[in-house]
């Protein structure tokens, strides 16, 4: 069952000549500022030429400030009658399923994920059995999805892996494009309820209601790419914050997928009767065929 990412949205936002067609929202949390706002908008807008956004009870532009964005309705226009064309970008959003290690090809990610990070680097909490080589409840994430690597090597983003191992390595095993999460997280990272933005000090933004209280917080520091040859890459984060704006912000969203199905249960019928049964069938199939 796929639940809707619109719903507990306090945010929207509408072409100034639709008033009462919300074009996408937002689930506030705290974290979100109105330079934030502002960014987010940036990435969903295709505009030709500049443009303002009003916050309609108030009747003045929303200006790229820290202060705390508020709740309410947005108003987005041309900067001058006739000036600009404005449109949502109808860029895709990959369908993403949890990512799992399931052959021996993602083994040395794995490790070495575990080795630079040795804890949750979202919510800080450190795996004391580390010393021992016990890692339950850690689980190493991929940034970009494994089951996307078609796409990863159509669009050329092996250049961001520096410590590719020759040629025919894609990279998207290289630990800097992972990172060491609590299981849980791993699983609202992988479905986009929440990213880490490199642009704005590497601050985690959730989409969702925030349970796990890690809106606000900062990507822990030993796993960044200022530290080294094995740090994430910043372009991975960045296209990861991407997609998760568009998933969460246009339109009613994108389906947020059930990821638990205890033996028993009719995994394929939950698959097929829901929204995008093709683009998540082809991505679980991938998912679990990569290195055969």
């Amino acid at each position: 069952m796929a639940t809707s990412r619109a719903i507990g949205r306090n945010v929207h936002f509408y072409f100034f000549s639709e008033p009462d067609e919300p074009l996408g929202g937002l689930r506030l949390n705290p974290s979100v500022t109105a330079k934030n706002f502002l960014y987010m908008l940036d990435i969903l807008i295709v505009a030709s030429g500049p443009y303002r956004v009003m916050l309609r009870s108030a009747g003045v532009d929303l200006k790229p400030t820290d202060e705390a964005l508020r709740p309410g309705d947005y108003d987005i226009r041309p900067y001058s009658r006739g000036t600009a064309t404005i449109a949502i970008t109808e860029e895709p959003c990959i369908t993403r399923i949890l990512s799992r290690t399931l052959t021996g090809r993602d083994d040395f990610f794995r490790a070495r994920v575990r080795e630079r990070d040795g804890k949750c680097v979202i919510t800080g909490a450190v795996n004391g059995n580390a010393s021992i080589n016990i890692w339950r409840g850690f689980e190493a994430a991929h940034i970009f999805p494994l089951s996307s690597e078609e796409h990863w090597s159509q669009k050329g983003y092996s250049q961001w892996i520096t410590n590719r191992k020759g040629d025919r390595d894609t990279g998207i095993n290289s630990c800097q494009n992972g990172l060491l999460m609590r299981s849980d997280i791993h699983q609202s990272f992988d479905g986009f309820d929440f990213s880490i933005n490199p642009d704005d000090g590497y601050k985690i933004t959730c989409f969702d209601n925030n349970p796990s209280g890690i809106d606000g917080r900062i990507l822990d520091t030993i796993c960044r790419e200022s530290r080294g040859e094995e740090g994430a890459r910043d372009e991975l984060l960045r296209w990861h914050f991407r997609q998760a704006v568009l998933a969460n912000m246009r339109g009613s969203g994108e389906p947020s997928f059930e990821m638990d199905f205890p033996p028993g249960s009719d995994m394929m019928g939950e698959i097929l009767s829901g929204p995008g049964p093709g683009k998540r069938m082809e991505a679980e199939l991938f998912s679990r065929l990569i290195g055969y």
